[in-house]
């Protein structure tokens, strides 16, 4: 009896303990990659047959893994309806006070497209100087003062007032509010007709020839939904150019451009009517194209929150096949960026599908299209998600990992913002590894990766990135990596597979993010944003909604 007794109670220990996590399998994730960045795949371009090739695999692997469909009529993928917008080089565009009419040279004066995805848009409006162009209610700030901007252009400054306190602006760090974008979203909502970004070195943070390259060329865009409004114009104009510009009205006459700067850093600032207009014809090349998210999930095991989720998400996407190297290479195959954070997410995906007791929460995988032309497929995810962004924990988001090996340390920015920063540390803290901040917030990275589409509509969203204190290799050996990497392969065709990449280091963030997956899942309310922050009012109104 004694015995029987034990064996029973050992038996219902058994079925009482907790499941032991998955085993992350690093070769996995590393075959995962070398497909993805194969020459098979032709660099991943969207809209392309590559496209097809590429869904059709992270399909498969979803397929295999559990992860059953959460797309479109049941299927795995979302439909990303794009519009590509060519600015073409016949597009004019000139401002005129008194009787005196001055053409801005195209691409070395201004460039300029029209939002309204037609071929042909015209623009013939006055001219306002709205300082750095920002509504910010929780930092009252706002550089319109009720003045009336309704088809009327604005010129106006990159970027946000400086400061070196945290809570205004950010301080140092880089907040949406000084974004271009966001620059060209909120003079729509005051019903300007267009936008000129007057650019600086400073102010921009990059030279004129960034902006001159990345607006020359064909861009990608959500399609606009039925009578949805957008600008005529939006572009930058050269600081050169816009002086004699600015320098039409009374208040502005006889300023330099740092005098201009310096007044719109002041709260004070008020819009300034310029004693001019600007004129212009913007012809555009527009094409269609539709191409897609791959979206899956593991369904949650509690009735009451099962309709609730925790996403992870990673861009499928590259820059797909171009003019060839010097040796011949044309595919730009995005091995780094971002076969890396592809196959993590899929990695997940069968470390999910393969526990036997699920999650409280379903858990929600997103691998999303046409992030380097702008962040296109998860702003649309975003827009459309398969479960409402208030019933989103969080987005977990993985984006350009380089294989190094484990670090002591990683970096997860953004993630301090958000009630989710004690269950983070904690979780850091049991796996002995340090949070590292950001290394350039003035830089506003984090606006710059697919969480940040997440962000905007208020699921609390952050990326998780390697550190560069690599265990076993010199202090400096992470750092000169990540250098390695910018200047040699970023972007371009030698972003390859290398066999001799060591992939524990991928494996050790997605044991983190498992493990950080699994904790938010089990929570009693759906995380948040902490109270000032820019995303609380999105998240509080989708909770609404």
């Amino acid at each position: 009896m004694r015995f029987l007794l034990l064996a029973l109670t050992v038996a219902v220990v058994a079925c009482t303990a907790p499941e032991a996590p998955p085993t992350i399998d690093p070769t996995r994730i590393a075959a995962d990659v070398e497909h993805l960045a194969s020459d098979e795949l032709g660099g991943r371009g969207p809209g392309t047959p590559d496209e097809d090739k590429t869904i059709a695999y992270i399909e498969e692997q979803f397929r295999k893994a559990g992860a059953v469909p959460a797309g479109d009529n049941g299927t795995y993928f979302q439909t990303v309806p794009l519009v590509g917008v060519e600015p073409l080089p016949s597009t004019k565009i000139s401002w005129s006070s008194g009787d005196a009419t001055h053409p801005l040279a195209w691409l070395d004066e201004v460039v300029a497209l029209s939002h309204t995805q037609k071929p042909e848009a015209t623009l013939d409006a006055e001219a306002v100087f709205v300082g750095h162009g920002i509504v910010a209610p929780e930092y009252g700030w706002d550089d319109y003062k009720g003045a009336d901007v309704k088809g009327k252009l604005v010129l106006l400054f990159t970027n946000e007032p400086p400061s070196d306190d945290p809570a205004f602006f950010g301080g140092k760090a880089l907040t949406y509010y000084g974004r271009w974008t966001f620059k060209y979203e909120e003079a729509l909502r005051h019903g300007a007709a267009g936008v000129l970004i007057v650019h600086t070195d400073e102010t921009a943070g990059y030279p004129w020839s960034v902006v001159r390259n990345s607006w020359g060329r064909t861009n990608p865009y959500v399609k606009l939904a039925e009578g949805e409004s957008a600008l005529t114009a939006a572009g930058w104009i050269t600081s050169e150019a816009a002086a004699p510009l600015l320098d039409t009205s009374p208040a502005t006459a006889g300023k330099s451009i740092d005098d201009l700067l310096a007044m719109a850093n002041q709260k004070e600032f008020t819009p300034i009517p310029l004693q001019a207009r600007v004129t212009g014809k913007l012809d555009s090349k527009l094409s269609q194209m539709d191409t897609r998210n791959v979206v899956a999930k593991v369904e949650g095991s509690d009735p009451a929150k099962r309709d609730e989720a925790v996403l992870y998400t990673a861009h499928w996407d590259h820059l797909g096949r171009g003019e060839p190297d010097t040796n011949g290479d044309g595919i730009y195959n995005g091995a780094v960026d971002n076969a890396t954070g592809t196959a993590i997410v899929l990695e997940l995906a069968r470390a999910f599908g393969a526990m036997k007791t699920k999650p409280a929460r379903t858990i929600l995988f997103a691998a999303v299209t046409a992030e380097e032309g702008g962040l296109r497929g998860s702003e649309y995810f975003g827009r459309h998600p398969p479960i409402p962004a208030g019933k989103i924990a969080v987005d977990l988001n993985y984006d350009g990992i380089l294989p190094i090996g484990r670090t002591s340390d990683m970096t997860l920015p953004g993630y301090e913002r958000t009630t989710l920063a004690p269950v983070v540390e904690e979780l850091a803290a049991k796996m002995g590894i340090k949070l590292e901040p950001e290394a350039h917030p003035e830089q506003g990275y984090y606006y710059r990766s697919d969480h940040f589409s997440l962000a905007r509509v208020g699921v609390p969203a952050f990326s998780l990135s390697e550190g560069q204190t690599v265990i076993g290799k010199p202090a400096n050996y992470g750092e000169q990596q990540a250098e390695d990497y910018r200047t040699k392969r970023y972007h371009q065709q030698s972003d390859e597979y290398r066999p001799e990449w060591d992939f524990s280091g991928l494996q050790q963030l997605t044991e983190f993010g498992l493990e950080l997956g699994l904790r938010v899942a089990a929570l009693p309310e759906l995380p948040t944003w902490k109270a000032g922050d820019e995303f609380l009012a999105a998240r509080e109104k989708s909770w609404k909604q």
